[in-house]
């Protein structure tokens, strides 16, 4: 009669804030397949099969940042067409479609076409993903308080990460056991079904109330984050370190498959505990942002990054494959520090009437930085061809690094240091 009874008894209701949060998490386990199966060494290895050059990665890869400069125009269509909901699911999903059909490209085009049209769709892409970045950060920063955001940012990645690790073992295994086409048609499968399970999950998001800026023209809402002086010193501190990090962090995967002729299988696992490591950090991140500020742990990052590109150069006296993930575990705490406090202070710091502009803002400036950053190191490995393997393997990622270190222990303490010492 109890269990009756129980069962009889109303359940409490879930409020609209912790439903936010369970959509906000379920909806990411299909996007994080699709970005790991899609991105990350596996983009790098098809673009490899398509027969892509050190220069055509690097273009690549610096794509996914330039595009962010569309943020600007796309935070003032948020001040009209105010659903983002509907946006969302528009520019979203058109990024993971577009993305997803370059996997038609081998069956679609002739050999020569097949670099140009991977970029082409890469392209509109990640157009959509820039449109769509906004409109989720200044949706999803609405439906998060701000009192739990650090936390639950933090238990997020943590739990998405796991799906990535998972996601990353996977596509290891499959391309080792079905090498050269066959092996990424499958992953593309995979990615199709993620992608309408990704569209569906957009649609239960939450849709609050828009509060529009302040100013009452474009000019002004754009001058809004210029005028903030700190925010801006910011800003261009880090695209500087962003630029730096970028001649050689997205490549990582291009010196092991190309120049060390490491498997997939075996970046595929130093990659998923790059993955594994990212995702614990980010839980430590999260909670360490309830006492200290996100410029702060901003600060602490940088010098983490930077050994992990320093770590390279280990490789002259300690066996290659141990040093590859020594960097991979150290790149994963100082990225995973990086990443979440970057989106935490974006927009936790931020005025929220303005918001969307200062993403935007943040966004603009540090991807136009990062996009020509692999261009660069892009070149600079087509470069160095005839210089000893040593420089190509190791040579560039150890120069990069004690040039992050001196950015990031240097000039970083003097342009975000002022909140450590008001915290102190």
């Amino acid at each position: 009669m109890k269990i009756v009874g129980y069962l009889r008894k109303p359940r409490k209701k879930v409020s609209t804030y912790r439903k936010s949060l369970l959509i906000a998490t379920l909806e990411g386990f299909p996007a994080v397949i699709i970005f790991q199966l899609l991105g990350g060494p596996f983009l790098t290895g098809y673009l490899l099969y398509l027969g892509a050059t050190s220069t055509e990665i690097g273009l690549v890869l610096a794509i996914t940042t330039v595009v962010n400069i569309i943020q600007i125009g796309m935070a003032v269509v948020m001040q009209k067409f105010r659903n983002r909901k509907r946006m969302l699911l528009i520019f979203a999903s058109s990024h993971r479609l577009l993305w997803t059909s370059v996997g038609l490209i081998p069956f679609l085009f002739p050999k020569d076409l097949w670099v140009v049209m991977y970029i082409v769709l890469y392209t509109a892409a990640h157009l959509g993903n820039a449109a769509g970045g906004i409109v989720w950060t200044s949706l999803i920063s609405d439906a998060v308080p701000g009192p739990v955001r650090g936390r639950y940012f933090g238990l997020r990645n943590t739990i998405l990460g796991g799906v990535s690790s998972l996601a990353l073992f996977i596509g290891g295994q499959i391309l080792d056991r079905y090498p050269g086409g066959q092996g990424f048609n499958y992953l593309f499968i995979i990615c199709s079904v993620c992608v309408v399970l990704n569209i569906l999950a957009f649609g239960l998001y939450p849709n609050p109330p828009f509060e529009p800026s302040t100013a009452s023209n474009p000019v002004g809402m754009i001058g809004k984050p210029l005028k903030d002086r700190a925010f801006l010193k910011a800003i261009l501190f880090l695209a500087v370190f962003l630029f730096v990090q970028g001649v050689t962090v997205p490549l990582f995967s291009y010196v092991m498959l190309k120049l060390m002729k490491i498997n997939y299988e075996t970046v595929s696992l130093i990659t998923v505990v790059h993955t594994v490591v990212m995702m614990a950090s980010y839980y430590v991140w999260g909670n360490l942002n309830v006492r200290y500020t996100a410029q702060t742990l901003l600060l602490w990052s940088l010098p983490i990054i930077a050994l992990a590109c320093l770590l390279w150069g280990a490789i002259a006296f300690i066996p290659a494959i141990v040093v590859l993930y020594a960097v991979h575990i150290v790149l994963g705490v100082g990225l995973g520090g990086f990443n979440q406090m970057v989106f935490t202070f974006t927009i936790g710091d931020t005025p929220k009437s303005e918001r969307p502009m200062y993403i935007a803002t943040y966004s603009a400036i540090t991807g136009f930085a990062a996009f020509l950053g692999p261009i660069f190191g892009g070149k600079v490995y087509a470069l160095i061809t005839d210089a000893p393997m040593w420089v190509q393997i190791y040579g560039v990622s150890t120069v990069v690094g004690a040039v992050l270190l001196v950015l990031g222990l240097l000039v970083g303490r003097m342009v975000l240091g002022k909140q450590m010492r008001s915290e102190a």
